[in-house]
């Protein structure tokens, strides 16, 4: 075979391999920008053990019962306790949590799922929870099944210092422990925003080493600063509730999942001399005004709705599988969500996709590789990217030498 044909026939398998695979890579990590934004999930996290920390058990139920009050279902929501407080023996109300003096509220009540408990609660399986890098034997209600269009709130609570919060009293979660974790969530679009919310002391400290782009992270008090309890009840006889959760919680008590409040109403509502310390929020990771984002976006729940011509009558065939979705994305000043959906039959647009890809036999094998790596969600898209060319080398290889 003339080397000169050989030689042209090499270039244009490397410049097919190029001009589809470079795109790919650069504009990858747009996907994420432009996905929808389809549901949302809670992780909160009570680190403390022993009886004189009851707030921050109190803490973590009453941000339970806040977003399940929004509309977060107890399926999408972990819940982390590290010790029981309503069965202490020292608990005056048993099997009952309060976070304020005057009783009137049980956290405690028939409807808490604890997914993990006590000593379950380490950094180990907190990180586990964030990665997805679960043992084969953990049960799905005890995993984060998120996706690239989930909206996550992590909210933490406990005793914590200088880039670090402790897990039981003996052990530590450290600032790049958590930037790694969220890096790791979001190289594997675990999530479309993530919204970390801290109650300790130096909690600004925590998320000092993160790096991943969609990242809203809020801490209840600056370095040098302590996060200090509200008030005590002497019927239980130690404190109930922190101050910022105290006054985040009085917030949440205003709205419904209807309302639209935005973020920055929420972190404004913090008054320094109310909390004792400084609440410190960073915003460089997130590429949204936070006057333009409600709070349900993280604290309340997306709906999915099927649009019909009658709410009583069976779908009609033709719009049967046409989809619609409520994007919660909206500024304050609208009053109404909007409602996305698509008209066009499904079937059209298979067969349209259909007979656009049978034109070529060589589309329809590049098309067939390519959604083989779009599945591979799990891999680095480099290294995908690297096998396909050492397959392509070992060919042109072959070829040659044949």
């Amino acid at each position: 075979m003339d080397s000169s044909f050989k030689s042209t026939t090499l270039i244009s398998i490397f410049l097919l391999f190029f001009c589809n695979a470079i795109p790919s890579i650069a504009f990858g990590s747009s996907s994420t920008a432009t996905t929808m934004h389809t549901n949302n999930w809670a992780v909160l996290v009570c680190t403390s053990r022993f009886w004189f920390n009851y707030r921050h058990m109190a803490n973590t139920l009453s941000l339970y019962r806040t977003v399940k009050r929004l509309g977060i279902p107890d399926e999408r929501i972990i819940l982390m306790l590290a010790d029981d407080m309503a069965c202490n023996a020292r608990n005056k109300y048993p099997a009952q949590v309060f976070n304020n003096e005057n009783h009137r509220l049980n956290l405690y009540g028939d409807n808490v799922e604890v997914d993990y408990r006590g000593y379950e609660v380490t950094v180990e399986n907190f990180l586990r929870v964030l990665t997805g890098r679960h043992e084969t034997a953990v049960p799905r209600s005890k995993r984060l099944l998120s996706d690239e269009g989930s909206h996550i709130l992590l909210y933490m609570t406990g005793h914590g210092g200088d880039e670090f919060l402790k897990f039981q009293d003996s052990e530590e979660l450290q600032s790049h422990d958590l930037a790694d974790a969220v890096k790791q969530m979001k190289e594997k679009r675990r999530f479309k925003e993530l919204l970390i919310m801290v109650d300790t002391c130096q909690a600004s400290t925590l998320f000092s080493q993160l790096q991943s782009p969609g990242v809203l992270a809020i801490g209840s008090s600056m370095k040098g600063e302590n996060s200090y309890s509200h008030h005590l009840d002497s019927d239980v006889g130690v404190s109930v509730v922190d101050r910022f959760t105290f006054y985040t919680l009085a917030f949440f008590e205003r709205l419904n999942m209807y309302d639209n409040a935005s973020l920055s109403s929420l972190f404004n509502s913090y008054n320094p001399n109310l909390l004792m310390s400084t609440a410190y929020y960073r915003t460089d990771l997130y590429g949204r005004l936070l006057e333009e984002v409600p709070v349900t976006n993280f604290f309340g729940s997306v709906m999915e709705t099927i649009h019909t011509d009658s709410p009583y009558r069976a779908f009609s065939v033709k719009y049967s599988k046409s989809k619609a979705e409520i994007s919660l994305d909206q500024s304050d000043d609208v009053e109404q969500r909007r409602l996305k959906s698509s008209d066009v039959p499904q079937e059209l647009i298979d067969s349209n996709i259909t007979d656009k890809h049978a034109t070529c036999p060589v589309t329809r094998i590049w098309n067939a590789i390519l959604g083989r790596i779009e599945m591979m969600k799990e891999l680095d898209s480099l290294v995908n990217y690297g096998l396909i060319l050492m397959f392509l080398i070992a060919t042109v290889s072959s070829w040659f030498s044949s």
